[in-house]
């Protein structure tokens, strides 16, 4: 069976699919087709996306929208709604004061963080399932899917290469990672994947885990960051402060059968003291995970 690997630059980040198929390329093609239909749905950063057309008519009117992004924002809302120190959709109005990771990036004011953790509750986000319609209830909010819609989009993906009949694949959002089937390059047929060593250039892993039909995701400070009058912000911000999450954590890996579930634990759990972390990840039945601190050290529930 015929294996086919494509590398696009897509929702800022390089993407790699690797399927075995017996016609991989049209599906490939197919592939990258829906990710770039995904990309201008879910972006908080393409004023034309259709995420972006809530924004525009906050404090106005409901807006409709494809059943997808309705159900990505109903998770991540509901979420929220649970976890509103560590995960909200509704920061956006804060992640685009703050800009991390774009060039335009700076330090902004108290004054500034201030006013938009003012636009930031969760309770405002309202949702209508019949007509599959958001509103968000004040002029000035924003959503900022930018925590679960990787993990999200690679569950589509992997719903899709089932359906048309591939047998083993990998799906690598930047972080983000779907494996299922053989890897027949091995003798276990189970995929490597390496975790990044936080301390050390892009591409150099502290380790290699063995795993298969599984989603790993990576969550780090490291990602991006701020550097501006002799500080440094890391990206991951506190939607109760507004400033960076202070954390000894420098990494968050968590091990799921969903892409989606990764992404919203490493979301809960980053931030939190690494023993308390460690204690919900042992006592969570269905996710496993591996936390590296910025000190080097390294916990786990599979070594």
């Amino acid at each position: 069976m015929p294996v086919a690997t494509q590398v696009v630059h897509l929702m800022g980040t390089v993407i790699t699919l690797t399927i075995t198929h017996r016609q991989p390329q049209p599906v490939l093609t197919e592939a990258v087709r829906r990710l770039k239909v995904y990309e201008h749905r879910f972006s908080a950063n393409d004023e034309t996306s259709e995420l972006m057309a809530i924004a525009h008519q906050a404090g106005q009117r409901p807006v409709a929208v494809d059943p997808e992004l309705f159900d990505l924002i109903r998770i991540g809302r509901d979420h929220s709604a649970n976890t509103a120190e560590h995960l909200n959709i509704a920061i956006g109005p804060l992640v685009q004061t703050w800009r991390i990771g774009f060039n335009d990036a700076r330090k902004p004011s108290d004054a500034e963080i201030q006013a938009a953790l003012r636009l930031t509750d969760p309770a405002a986000i309202t949702l209508d399932p019949r007509h599959l319609t958001v509103y968000l209830q004040r002029p000035g909010m924003t959503l900022d899917l930018g925590a679960i819609a990787k993990g999200y989009v690679a569950d589509l993906l992997h719903d899709y290469f089932t359906t048309v009949g591939v047998t083993a694949g990998l799906i690598n959002l930047g972080g983000n990672v779907v494996v299922f089937g053989p890897q027949r390059q091995h003798a276990d047929q189970q995929w490597r994947i390496g975790i990044q060593d936080p301390g050390k250039p892009r591409g150099q892993n502290r380790l290699v885990i063995r795993v298969r039909d599984k989603s790993v995701v990576t969550s780090g400070i490291y990602e991006r960051q701020l550097h501006a009058a002799g500080h440094t912000y890391h990206h991951v911000l506190d939607p109760v402060t507004g400033y960076p999450m202070p954390t000894e954590m420098a990494s968050v890996t968590i091990i799921s059968a969903q892409s989606i579930t990764g992404e919203l634990w490493t979301t809960r759990l980053f931030g939190q003291p690494v023993e308390a972390a460690m204690a919900q990840l042992r006592q969570t039945s269905g996710i496993d995970g591996i936390i590296i601190t910025q000190t080097g050290q390294l916990y786990s529930t599979i070594l």
